[in-house]
């Protein structure tokens, strides 16, 4: 089942409302001296423009629902850090599952696109399947364990961290979702990611034959 796509002036609009928002929380933060603010939006902000460069600099259509996929997972997490986190009790198991759905998904387009490229490469369908869980549960562990460095390190020197653990039943219920988000990804998204891939890679080799 395929969802609706958004198109490129939509998720260009969204974006930018989002992009707006965050120059906001970064203009509170300067303002009110929060440097835990001022880092997740300029770190947010980054993240957001990374498809618009991709496209400019290097001349690759990034997906209309991809851009919006990693706007909204840097956005959620931003706005959940703006006080989310504590006023609502589900708001950090969404984040967790869209950022988990997020790596799912740079990791599933990674691995395709290496299949596709390459004619000594063959990476069949029920691997991506395997592929995509084993990514996600890697890559949320090694943040859990990051997490933990920041609290190791906020107890020694007494500065407020980013990010803070809040004891094992939160890193396993973090752990869960991650998996329930990588899921999701392995069941439904290689109908959406797939043709990203293929267009993505069409558009560089386009670009390489013109270079040449």
């Amino acid at each position: 089942m395929r969802l609706p796509r958004p198109s490129v002036r939509n998720q260009r609009r969204l974006t930018r409302g989002i992009q707006l928002v965050l120059v906001g929380l970064l203009g509170y933060g300067v303002v009110a001296g929060e440097p835990k603010a001022i880092t997740n939006a300029a770190i947010s902000l980054l993240i957001t423009a990374t498809p618009a460069i991709f496209e400019r600099n290097y001349r690759i259509p990034i997906d209309p629902w991809l851009g919006l996929w990693i706007t909204l997972a840097v956005f959620l997490h931003t706005m959940g850090s703006a006080g989310l986190y504590a006023e609502i009790g589900w708001w950090d198991h969404l984040t967790h599952a869209m950022s988990a759905s997020l790596v799912a998904g740079v990791g599933y387009t990674f691995a395709r696109a290496v299949d596709l490229h390459s004619d000594r490469i063959y990476l069949p369908r029920q691997f991506f399947f395997v592929y995509v869980l084993v990514v996600v549960l890697s890559f949320a562990v090694v943040w859990e364990l990051f997490e933990f460095g920041l609290d190791v390190a906020a107890d020694a020197t007494g500065i407020s961290m980013p990010l803070a653990q809040h004891g094992l039943d939160d890193t396993v219920r973090d752990l869960v979702f991650n998996a329930l988000g990588a899921l999701t990804v392995a069941v439904f998204g290689q109908a959406h990611l797939s043709g990203a891939t293929e267009r993505g890679l069409k558009a560089l080799r386009e670009r390489r034959g013109r270079e040449r």
